[in-house]
C-alpha cells in the first residue's frame, strides 16, 4: 500500500515538473497544447473512492491553474475528468468484473482498452477546457479542432511516457 502511494506521489511530482516546465512552453499552431500532467489522474488506482478521487483532481487542477495563471480551467476540467473516470475506468479497464486495477495503464490492461480509455478521457478534458477557454459556441470548430489535435498528441505522449518511466512488473 505505502509502495503504490509514493509511486503515485512520485508520478505527480515528475508529471507536474515536465508539465510546468517543459509542455507548458509548447504551442504548435495553436491547436496543439499538450497537458501530459492529466496521465496522473488517468493511473490512479481504480480502488480509490470517489470523492478523494475528485478532491485529488481539483487539487491537481486548481495547482495547474494557480502555476500557469489560468482561471480554474484546469480544475474544472480535472474534475469531470475524474467523475467520469469513474464510470469509464469500471466500463473500459475492468470491464464490469470485480477487479481493482492497482495503477491502471498500458501493461496492467490490454492495450487497446488503455489506448481508448485515455482517448476518451483526454478528449473530454480538452472539450472541457477548449469550451472554457473560449466561453463561446460561435468558434465551436476551432474547439473541435483543438481538442482532436491536442487529445492526438498527448496521447503519443502518454503512450511515450508508458514506454519510457513502466516497467511490465511494476504494473502487475
Amino acid at each position: 500500500m505505502k509502495n503504490i502511494v509514493w509511486r503515485n506521489v512520485g508520478r505527480f511530482v515528475l508529471l507536474m515538473l515536465i508539465q510546468l516546465l517543459i509542455l507548458n512552453n509548447v504551442y504548435l499552431g495553436g491547436y496543439v497544447m499538450p497537458m501530459l500532467y492529466v496521465l496522473f489522474i488517468l493511473m490512479l488506482p481504480t480502488s480509490i473512492k470517489r470523492i478523494p478521487l475528485l478532491l485529488i483532481a481539483f487539487g491537481t487542477g486548481l495547482l495547474m491553474d494557480i502555476m500557469s495563471g489560468s482561471l480554474g480551467f484546469h480544475a474544472l476540467s480535472c474534475t469531470v475528468v475524474a467523475m467520469m473516470r469513474i464510470w469509464f475506468a469500471d466500463r473500459i479497464l475492468t470491464r464490469g468484473e470485480n477487479t481493482v486495477v492497482a495503477t491502471p495503464g498500458i501493461y496492467s490492461v490490454t492495450p487497446q482498452y488503455f489506448i481508448s480509455y485515455t482517448l476518451l478521457l483526454l478528449s473530454l478534458f480538452y472539450l472541457v477546457f477548449y469550451t472554457l477557454e473560449i466561453f463561446s459556441f460561435r468558434g465551436f470548430g476551432g474547439v473541435l479542432l483543438a481538442t482532436i489535435c491536442s487529445t492526438l498528441a498527448t496521447a503519443v505522449l502518454i503512450v511515450i511516457y508508458q514506454a519510457l518511466f513502466i516497467r511490465r512488473k511494476e504494473e502487475s
